[in-house]
């Protein structure tokens, strides 16, 4: 694998492999001593992705470049190209890359001579949140297959509805949508249902945020919950067994009733720990294909 970029690039077996690697990480506590240098290029706020990367990077020895967009050369002109280059020429092994763009890699993947992981495209595609639901899913049922899962919030401008709905079903999942009629995208061919129906058939629940930032317009969302959200009447329709997922921030009392946030059901914040060990795993599995990784050392850490 050259650079991580969508998991369209992977087979089921590389999918399941990384979440068997990523589970091997959650259960160790030594720091592997790898002394690569890593730049995390963030050009959208972010919380939960970058500190996720960042805590991996230093779980595994890495040395963390700092980089702030509001103050680098990028305010002067300077391209992504140029800074990523920048970064590959005084020594960076590793380049971590959030963009607004939807197809930011498509001028970099073959012209950057390090690896590169996809840490958010536009409204594209999110392959590491992507895999660390996948994990969060894997450790509750024990396999993907014949699993339905319900994405239900703004797919029109979520990466992470994208991402996660193409992979699910490769994966033997049975994927459905469910959205306010502004909030559908009817490029993405699965079926819609209404909230009502989701909360009834779903084994997991996997709420969106409203990316008012990526609307043209500021959508109401006046009485949103109660038409479209996860209310606890809802709740109290779901399945014993079912699992709530965000892939967060969370806009409390919107997509999500703030007293559910934190529920039995909710694995929300489960998500965001098995983000490091996904991010963990997806970082050496890179290394060690570029052969930049002792494989032996990463056995012993």
């Amino acid at each position: 694998m050259r650079h991580f970029i969508s998991l369209n690039q992977l087979t089921n077996d590389e999918v399941y492999t990384c979440l068997e690697t990523a589970e091997a990480y959650r259960n160790r506590t030594k720091r592997c001593n790898q002394n690569h240098f890593v730049a995390n290029l963030f050009f959208e706020p972010s919380t939960r992705t970058k500190m996720s990367f960042t805590v991996a990077e230093k779980r595994l020895g890495m040395n963390v470049l700092d980089f702030q967009s509001a103050t680098s050369s990028m305010t002067k002109g300077e391209t992504l190209y140029d800074t990523a280059k920048t970064f590959e020429a005084i020594g960076a092994d590793l380049l971590v890359i959030r963009h607004q763009s939807d197809d930011w890699f498509k001028e970099l993947k073959e012209k950057i001579t390090i690896p590169i992981i996809n840490a958010g495209a536009g409204k594209a595609e999110h392959p590491t949140q992507c895999m660390l639901d996948l994990l969060t899913i894997y450790q509750e049922y024990g396999t993907i297959e014949n699993l339905k899962v319900v994405i239900v919030g703004d797919i029109k401008h979520s990466r992470v509805a994208k991402s996660n709905a193409e992979a699910l079903k490769r994966l033997g999942a049975e994927v459905f949508f469910s959205a306010a009629p502004t909030f559908k995208d009817d490029s993405l061919e699965f079926p819609y249902l209404s909230m009502d129906e989701a909360v009834e058939i779903c084994d997991v629940l996997m709420l969106l945020r409203i990316q008012h930032e990526r609307h043209e317009n500021q959508t109401e969302t006046t009485n949103y919950l109660e038409e479209y959200g996860l209310t606890k009447q809802r709740e109290k329709r779901m399945k014993k067994e079912s699992i709530i997922l965000h892939p967060a921030p969370v806009n409390r009392g919107v997509e999500i009733d703030s007293g559910l946030v934190e529920c039995k059901r909710s694995r929300i914040f489960k998500q965001m720990e098995n983000g490091v060990y996904v991010r963990m795993a997806i970082i050496t599995q890179l290394l060690q294909g570029w052969g930049k990784s002792n494989e032996y050392a990463l056995e012993k850490c």
